[in-house]
């Protein structure tokens, strides 16, 4: 399926989950341990932490579908834009990674 290339245009501006997350969660009032905490009570799943916040937002991890499902809710966005903002990791991560290897020669 082809997209428009102004839904591509789009995609291009939308900022990064690492971006995205910690300007939500400062909005909703929340430091990187209460948002851990809120993502346990609704998720019920203990693997949540205050550091697996830290990574997404620091931009070490993208998370994935099951926690941006409950990032939304807990944060009161769209999951959609959460996962274009993921999209948007991933974009900027094999660019950075493509730039690597032609600086390498390979």
């Amino acid at each position: 399926m082809r997209r428009e290339p102004q839904d591509a245009s789009r995609e291009r501006r939308l900022a990064p989950i690492s971006e995205v997350l910690p300007r939500l969660r400062r909005e909703q009032g929340l430091t990187q341990d209460d948002l851990a905490t809120r993502l346990l009570e609704v998720s019920g799943n203990e693997a949540i932490t205050r550091e697996a916040v830290s990574r997404w937002e620091r931009g070490k991890r993208i998370p994935g579908p099951y926690w941006r499902d409950w990032l939304g809710q807990v944060l009161e966005v769209p999951r959609p834009d959460l996962d274009l903002a993921a999209a948007s990791a991933r974009r900027d991560r094999h660019a950075d990674h493509r730039g690597l290897v032609g600086l390498s020669g390979r």
